[in-house]
């Protein structure tokens, strides 16, 4: 096989049909119900059209490849029943009712617009190895989909395979974990091990371990056999004396050959879109109704057509269903192999993902049809008291977790969920593992980001008409409140089930506004696949020093004590320190300062500008206090809480990443927020001396440097900014140069501090008066600054009034990946809210771009990490600009250049930025040591 660099804009997928038709085949077995109206058996086509529409979907979507074909075997024939007659020769003929389903498959594929290449005299492998060597040498990617063993002798270089059943991408490492050789070696294996189900002779008595210690002591088939007579165990020398023409022979079967005379050229062989005119006909006459719906949603069809979603969409109707029967459960699992899609939810004892236990499952495959699989239910009164007799009928887990295993992990199978990377990590825990997927949530939030909430109550009120039963009518609340598993099953059946119910309504009318509405590629590149990413990061957690953490504590409570009696001592008597109220009348009536002021309750305002004004006028107890304040913050939301959030089993924090909780896109974190630990005091950095890695490893910290300011350089166009970054100036200093007319060298750091307080202001549309209250300037110096900034760079104030303009124009922004950042006051009549919808409007771009960038880093970072053999690192934590990561020791210096090269190449290959992506990494015992 070829080796040479890849070209990364060519990369072809080489799809082993006969392997699909047979998985698909035996996937679906148990639905026999599967037929056309004429009687025709449909399950395996049912089972290949969900796959190969999903790889197409989904997978290419991913990998972005440009070339695309379907190979399968022209017949049971081929030049090696010449050279061998018995090959293949026990393999028994295909099952009936799977013979004329053949054609069938191979006119699916023309249908879905793909190549489908087929030759007499050869196997499926063999055209499947000449495409490969071909492309390889033109430079292309090769990913062979396929789990046969034989076809791993290609892998190596530019080609890899792919297991879509597993989601397993397989390099010469997995070659060498399933053969005991590297690729170059498996025919040698072979040869000796021989294959009984495709009558392969081999060796007898040797079989894959074997034949790898020989050929990896022997070096290859030829040496082995030439010196066979030095084999010590008499059985095996005299076997390898006894059938060396069979071996000889056996390597002839076993090599695949890469010089068939294919009918395509490897360049005719490039991706297509779906058409409409060949898929809808296909569909039509074999009354592929399920997939039709799907097909149409990919299409963008108008769903309130007869051709679209069903018209129940929005129906009262509710046929719910308590599975409690491995017969049921069966006649679930065959629904939805037929369908090709299912709607999955899971009920569980906590909303935090690490400490939940699995309750149940509910699945739906048709608007107002789903079920309830319960698990784990105590039995309940709906009081919170166990009944005394005992749980309900329910199936066992073990039992459940076993059928349905298989359904969820099929790449042909959509499932779709809200908020699913909640159950990715619930299955995840429950070793099950789900893919692939589509997410309500995500598919709202792409389509209406800063327009509503995308929980699924709100969504199914605005876009149903139907208002779910609230979890306090099944669970209460406050006190009250009970875990799910004393849930009464009826009422439980009717909670859970709805949910699917109300996931798979809400799949089928937003999903095709993706396309119409040109936002597919956003959900496809920047959203969906960001969620297991997350998830695995939810999972990793964190591990935290609880000892640290109760040392701080008690160092802050001790400070904490001794401020409060200093603050007593200056107000002459002894007050609730933590009282607004209290400390306003010390300060204000009593202590006799001015500046007071009264709020609409009469008590007197003492935020923290408050005081800061009084302590700068060197007033000493609202110095006091604001110490006090920070020490009591700190020791309560961080020392203390993180305590409790150390899961018990990890001895790690796992938080909660949310993928739909902003306007721009960017994350947040929760339960806890591990974004906000302040990093800009002394104190607040002694916590993150808590968060450490494993023993053996470092915690990495990278993170881009100003990236803020590159986009808005590369998103306005400022060629001075620009210039400043490709020629690695310190922008702040450059900046100062420009505005205060002075020269970077000897440049006074208050001067440049300035300069960057307006660089960071002016992308958040800051006002004269919000950068006189920071710089502590008089406004009108602070509005002398700001109007000099843009004459210095006049395309700022230009980019500025274009992006107001078409915000009022459209609603929206958009940043450069092309997601859409929705401002409700752009047209406000309230000045103050226009005025905020306005500074929101030239903010999203940038900011949402920023998060954009980052999210595409972290998709591709995994991948990279394991390219690279690195795959022991794990990616902890994500904090707006900034990623950790656990690395082993030894591994540092490998991982650093890996993820700074992923995370400063992420724009590519969509765009190029006009300035360079720059990331700093540090590493560390800690997390305060690696930042």
């Amino acid at each position: 096989m070829a080796e040479k660099t890849a070209n990364p804009r060519n990369h072809i997928f080489l799809i082993d049909g006969s392997g699909y038709i047979f998985r698909a085949y035996y996937a679906l077995g148990r639905s026999g119900s599967m037929t056309r109206s004429d009687g025709t058996p449909m399950n395996a086509v049912v089972g290949f059209c969900n796959m190969l529409f999903k790889l197409r979907l989904d997978l290419l979507n991913a990998e972005r490849p440009t070339h695309l074909a379907v190979i399968f075997d022209k017949s049971r024939y081929s030049f090696r029943n010449e050279i061998y007659p018995e090959y293949k020769a026990h393999r028994p003929p295909a099952p009936e009712d799977l013979v004329p389903q053949f054609p069938i498959i191979r006119e699916a594929t023309e249908a879905f617009n793909v190549p489908c290449i087929e030759m007499e005299g050869f196997e499926a492998d063999d055209v499947i190895a000449t495409y490969a060597r071909l492309a390889a040498e033109q430079g292309f990617t090769v990913t062979v989909v396929s789990s046969d063993k034989d076809l791993m002798q290609l892998v190596g270089g530019p080609v890899e395979m792919y297991d879509p059943m597993k989601n397993l991408h397989i390099g010469p490492d997995q070659v060498v974990e399933k053969f005991g050789v590297g690729p170059e070696k498996v025919i040698e294996v072979q040869a000796l091990a021989g294959d009984s189900v495709d009558n392969v002779p081999g060796v007898p008595g040797i079989g894959i371990k074997t034949a790898a210690l020989l050929i990896n002591e022997y070096g290859d088939l030829e040496t082995l056999l030439d010196r066979a007579g030095e084999i010590k165990q008499p059985k095996r020398r005299e076997s390898l004396q006894n059938h060396a023409d069979d071996a000889r022979l056996s390597r002839t079967l076993v090599t695949l050959r890469d010089d068939v005379p294919v009918p395509l050229a490897v360049e005719e062989l490039t991706i297509r879109e779906i058409d409409p005119d060949l898929i809808l006909p296909f569909i039509e006459k074999n009354e592929l109704k399920a997939l039709k719906v799907r097909v149409l949603s990919h299409l963008g069809a108008n769903f309130d057509s007869d051709e679209g979603v069903p018209e129940d969409i929005r129906a009262e109707k509710r046929d719910y269903e308590c599975v409690t029967s491995l017969a049921a459960l069966d006649q679930w699992i065959a629904r939805i192999y037929e369908a090709g899609i299912v709607a999955v939810d899971t009920e569980t004892t906590s909303l935090n993902a690490m400490a939940a236990e699995l309750v149940g499952i509910s699945l739906s495959v048709e608007p107002g049809h789903a079920c309830y699989i319960p698990l784990r239910h105590r039995g309940g009164d709906g009081e919170g008291l166990a009944l005394t007799g005992g749980a309900p009928e329910q199936l066992p887990i073990k039992d459940v977790l076993e059928r349905l295993r298989p359904m969820l992990a099929d790449p042909g199978i959509l499932k779709i969920g809200q908020n699913i990377k909640y159950d990715l990590v619930i299955l995840a825990n429950e070793d099950v593992r789900v893919t692939p997927f589509d997410d309500t949530m995500l598919i709202s939030y792409v389509l209406e980001t800063g327009l509503h909430g995308h929980g699924m109550d709100a969504l199914s009120e605005l876009h149903l008409g139907l208002k779910p039963i609230p979890f306090k009518e099944v669970a209460g609340t406050g006190k009250k409140q009970i875990t799910f598993d004393l849930v009464p099953l009826d009422k439980a059946v009717e909670y859970a089930a709805e949910d699917a119910d109300i996931t798979l309504r809400l799949h089928q009318l937003l999903k095709p506004r993706l396309a119409k509405e040109r936002l597919l590629t956003v959900y496809e590149t920047l959203e969906r696949p960001l969620v297991p990413v997350l998830a695995g990061m939810e999972r990793n957690g964190i591990k935290v020093d609880q000892a640290v953490l109760q040392r701080l504590s008690n160092d802050f409570a001790g400070r904490i004590a001794e401020l409060e009696k200093e603050i007593h001592k200056l107000a002459g008597r002894a007050f609730n320190v933590a009282s607004p109220k209290q400390l306003g009348e010390v300060l204000f009536d009593e202590m006799g300062l001015q500046g007071g002021r009264r709020g609409k309750t009469g008590a007197y305002s003492t935020g923290a500008s408050v005081l800061e004004d009084l302590a700068a006028e060197g007033h000493e107890l609202p110095k006091q206090v604001l110490g006090w304040r920070q020490l009591a913050k700190l020791k309560s939301t961080y020392t203390d809480a993180l305590q409790k959030e150390i899961n018990s089993r990890t001895g790690r924090v796992h938080t909660s990443f949310s993928l739909a909780a902003t306007t721009t896109g960017r994350l947040a974190s929760s339960d806890p927020n591990l974004q906000n630990i302040p990093i800009r005091t002394e104190e607040g950095r002694k916590i993150r001396t808590a968060f450490v890695a494993e023993e053996g490893n470092v915690l990495l910290s990278a993170d881009y440097s100003q990236i803020e300011l590159r986009l808005l350089a590369h998103i306005a166009g400022i060629e001075a900014l620009k210039d400043a970054f490709r020629a690695g100036l310190d922008i702040h200093a450059m900046t100062a140069s420009e505005v205060f007319g002075v020269p970077i060298e000897g440049m006074d750091p208050a001067v440049r501090r300035r300069a960057k307080a307006i660089n960071f202001g002016i992308i958040y549309g800051i006002s004269a008066f919000g950068l006189a209250n920071q710089l502590s300037i008089s406004r009108g110096e602070a509005k002398s600054y700001i109007e000099t900034y843009f004459e210095r760079f006049p395309g700022i104030r230009t980019y500025m009034d274009k992006t107001i303009e078409a915000c009022r124009q459209t609603g929206y922004v958009e940043t450069i990946f092309g997601r859409r950042c929705h401002m409700r006051n752009i047209n406000d009549k309230n000045p103050m809210q226009r005025a905020f919808g306005e500074r929101a409007a030239i903010n999203a771009p940038i900011q949402g771009s920023a998060a954009d960038v980052i999210r595409r880093a972290m998709t591709r970072m995994k991948g990279a990490l394991e390219d690279a053999g690195l795959g022991k690192t794990r990616m902890l934590l994500q904090v707006h600009d900034e990623l950790i990561f656990e690395v082993p020791e030894g591994d540092l210096e490998a991982v650093s250049a890996v993820v700074s090269r992923v995370m400063a190449e992420a724009p590519m290959p969509v765009l190029e930025l006009s300035v360079p992506l720059v990331v700093d990494c540090g590493s560390g015992a800690n997390w305060d040591e690696a930042h």
